[in-house]
């Protein structure tokens, strides 16, 4: 199979094995921790970082990482793009040279994810209900879908909505001047704001959580890893009502230790001989 089934297959059976229809997607960090087990975090990196997946090969475990941005559709193109690379299991040799290269790998992993975000059964169903397809129909889908306009673009054209021209005329539009166009900038705003939020894995926070009500981990190892302070930390959990447990120490209440009997009769012969 080409890197264009190959990834199309697997998005249609990802979203099929999630029940997930063709509808479009929500939370995507959410939606990988909760479908895959894995961890996933948003970190702060260097402007051309987008993301890596990592593989510890002696525990078998894999973690996602991302880079918080001011572009929400990269972002999420960004995490299928990695969740494709897990799930075809494409673990590179980090002694690799070339890394600039379009390997079938990385094609394969854009074609999940634009299967994956743009399922062509979605988009057949919501163009089909408009009687005429224009830039105001590509901007819906870009709502909707939560895409680039050139992954819409071309989704679109697979779906037999666009001609070929069309789809080429609409990969040179952006995101931000669609919304402020077709009037949804507040909209856009928003979802960039979330995108540059910092998040850490849910699965780790909860177990922090977990140690921390039971005295075992500190409100600064929380906020370290929220990357935030401890008053923040600690007014959060006392609004959502998780109080801190009784710290109880067994061995400090007197009322628990066993009775014990004591014979001093050994001590006092060894006290009569030492004095006789």
């Amino acid at each position: 199979m080409t890197p264009e089934a190959d990834g199309k297959t697997l998005a249609s059976r990802f979203r099929k094995e999630n029940n997930l229809g063709d509808q479009p997607l929500g939370d995507l960090v959410a939606l990988i921790e909760q479908t895959t087990g894995i961890d996933v975090a948003v970190l702060d990196v260097e402007p051309d970082e987008h993301g890596m997946t990592m593989r510890d090969p002696d525990r078998n475990a894999v973690f996602i990482a991302i880079a918080s941005t001011k572009n929400p559709m990269r972002q999420r193109s960004t995490l299928a793009h990695e969740l494709a690379h897990v799930l075809f299991e494409d673990w590179i040799d980090s002694t690799r040279a070339g890394w600039d290269e379009r390997t079938p790998e990385e094609i394969r992993a854009d074609v999940f994810a634009r299967h994956l975000l743009v399922p062509v059964g979605g988009i057949k169903e919501f163009v089909d209900n408009r009687s005429l397809v224009d830039e105001s129909t590509l901007s819906a889908v870009v709502q909707r879908f939560l895409v680039s306009p050139p992954i819409a673009a071309i989704a679109m054209h697979q779906a037999d909505c666009i001609t070929e021209a069309k789809k080429t005329e609409w990969l040179a539009l952006t995101t931000p001047a669609l919304a402020a166009r077709f009037g949804w900038s507040d909209q856009y705003r928003a979802l960039q704001t979330d995108a540059g939020q910092r998040r850490a894995p849910q699965r780790l926070l909860t177990r922090a959580i977990e140690g921390y009500m039971e005295h075992v981990v500190s409100a600064q190892t929380l906020a370290t890893l929220r990357r935030t302070d401890v008053a923040t930390i600690e007014a959060e959990l006392l609004d959502a009502g998780l109080e801190l447990s009784d710290l109880k120490i067994a061995w400090a209440d007197p009322a628990d230790l066993p009775d014990v009997t004591v014979d001093f009769k050994d001590l006092e012969e060894a006290g009569e001989d030492l004095t006789g």
